[in-house]
């Protein structure tokens, strides 16, 4: 029968001529790309406003991504350096970390990088600052001991043809000529040659290179190197003393010279000039420190959020009195169930009454509820600060009627008791409207029937009519309190030090101090919490009991 069925709908078909089931199947095809073109750019603009937002800060949480690229040369050296030994790293670390920052000086990124590591240690933004200034003398010794060599060592002709290739040599040369202002100098090239023979001095002339390129707009056949590429220059010649067998000429003939020469130069190490530069190198918690956080991700926002760091001995707490985050995440979740229930317990009786007043009276008090949107909100904080100091309206009236002496008035600012007080104030219509929604939709005759029966006031409310205004009490209690919790302008005017937010640190790391790895952890980790609290009021209540009437 099934089959016969089958095949009497596969012979069904259009006025067209066209299978039935094909058509159908077509239209539907065509009416969810319909609907899906229709929520597009809803779709859209979550994606942009909301999701994009959230991932990013989800990234930032974890990027590192500053100090592997503004130090590729010392995150690669330091691989072979062990932290945990009671030893500064060698000569080789050192001299790579000179070759990279004196580029970063050039670029101005070591002071970003500084202030990055300042967020795991004390001092280091004020040590790359410092360095930094100095970092274009380290190697001098050797760039005035070639000069004296030879003059040609410092003319920037001498190194164009020691370091550059033949085709950037052919390709510049065409640049020149043209004299074209508006068209840039082809990009410089290193040679095979200087990077066998010479790799250290390469890879520092390169980038010496790029630098006059990139940010001085200048070309370097028109600036002498830096002092750091002579001191590599030095190295490499004590390396590889046959380094002039890969060259010809005059090259060879001047490079063959120095190489004789090198063995008998004063000679520094970099070692000695950073310690020189700044006596904190030669600490072994600072090469610790970059050794840590050299990777391109970590977990050190994280663990900052969570009053812990990363050290030498593994994951730690850090001490008593720096411990705040939290301590600010418990004040935030128990002071926003505060005010969930202070707002729950003032804002019941006022939607029962909207309720059962007659629509004409109902809707005169609801303007009063709705009249706070009409008010900034800020005008509305700063109405309560003069309102709850010790010398406010509410201290006043206290002290007129007698309830408190003028020498013990109430201390109701700068604390959590104002952040409760005018928060409770600012969120309450949040908690009217969903209960008085879901209260306008209870009909009287239950309450009615309950009584007929024989049941009291108290009982009849609590039995019949209570049970069925929770769905507006759990949507009232979901909006206050998520927005209680990422409040951050109120707390900070009324809140003093005992009444702020997490939220606060968050606004401050951004607008503030700009350490904004750690304002997006703090920010996850909020998230992560509330979407947890959701989790077991779900479980607790359950979503689905939740109504806005």
């Amino acid at each position: 029968m099934s089959d016969t069925t089958s095949n009497t709908a596969e012979k069904l078909t259009t006025s067209d001529g066209k299978p039935l089931k094909a058509s159908l199947a077509k239209a539907l095809r065509r009416q969810k790309m319909r609907a899906l073109l229709l929520i597009a750019p809803l779709l859209l603009f979550v994606l942009i406003s909301f999701a994009a937002p959230i991932v990013d800060m989800l990234f930032r949480s974890v990027q590192n991504e500053i100090v592997p690229e503004t130090l590729p040369r010392t995150v690669t050296a330091l691989e072979s350096w062990d932290p945990a030994s009671d030893q500064l790293p060698d000569e080789f670390v050192f001299a790579a970390l000179r070759d990279d920052l004196i580029i970063a000086a050039e670029r101005k990124q070591h002071t970003r990088l500084g202030s990055r590591l300042n967020y795991e240690m004390t001092g280091m933004s004020s040590l790359f600052r410092k360095t930094g200034r100095r970092v274009d003398d380290f190697g001098e010794i050797f760039t005035e001991q070639f000069e004296d060599l030879n003059e040609t060592w410092v003319e920037p002709a001498t190194w164009v043809s020691l370091m550059a290739s033949e085709d950037w040599i052919s390709a510049q040369a065409e640049w020149a000529a043209a004299g074209d202002d508006d068209v840039a100098e082809p990009a410089f090239e290193v040679s095979e040659a200087a990077k066998e023979a010479l790799p250290r001095t390469a890879e520092i002339y390169a980038g010496f290179a790029d630098v006059i390129q990139t940010e001085d707009n200048d070309s370097p056949t028109e600036e002498e190197p830096w002092n750091p590429v002579y001191a590599a220059l030095y190295d490499d010649l004590i390396a590889n003393p046959d380094a002039a067998a890969d060259y010809s000429g005059a090259t060879a003939e001047l490079l063959s010279t120095a190489a004789a020469a090198v063995p008998e130069f004063e000679a520094t190490t970099a070692r000695e000039e950073f310690i020189d530069a700044d006596e904190d190198w030669g600490s072994l918690d600072v090469w610790q420190t970059l050794y840590r956080f050299k990777g391109a991700y970590t977990a050190g926002y994280y663990l900052a959020a969570l009053d812990a760091q990363m050290t030498a001995d593994g994951i730690e707490m850090v001490p008593e009195d720096q411990r705040i985050y939290l301590l600010l995440f418990m004040r935030t979740l128990v002071l926003s169930v505060v005010i969930t229930f202070s707002c729950l317990i003032l804002g019941y009786p006022v939607a029962f009454l909207l309720s059962h007043l007659p629509l004409r009276s109902a809707n005169l008090l609801m303007i009063l509820v709705l009249l706070p949107f009409w008010t900034s909100l800020l005008v509305r904080t700063s109405a309560w600060k003069v309102l709850l100091q010790q010398q406010g309206v509410i201290n006043d009236i206290l002290v007129y009627i007698g309830l408190v002496s003028d020498s013990g008035r109430l201390a109701l600012i700068n604390n959590a008791t104002g952040t409760v007080i005018a928060m409770t104030h600012i969120l309450l219509p949040f908690m009217i409207l969903p209960l008085y929604s879901v209260m306008k939709t209870i009909s009287p005759s239950y309450v009615r029937a309950a009584k007929s029966l024989g049941a009291t006031d108290w009982t009849a409310f609590w039995r019949i009519y209570f049970p069925q205004t929770v769905p507006g009490i759990g949507a009232g209690a979901v909006l206050v309190f998520i927005l209680s919790i990422g409040y951050y302008i109120t707390p900070e005017l009324v809140g003093g030090t005992s009444g702020i937010f997490i939220s606060n640190r968050i606004a401050y790391h951004i607008s503030s101090s700009l350490n904004w790895g750690l304002a997006a952890a703090l920010g996850t980790l909020l998230l992560v919490v509330v979407l947890l609290c959701f989790v077991i009021y779900d479980k607790l209540v359950g979503i689905d009991n939740v109504k806005l009437g």
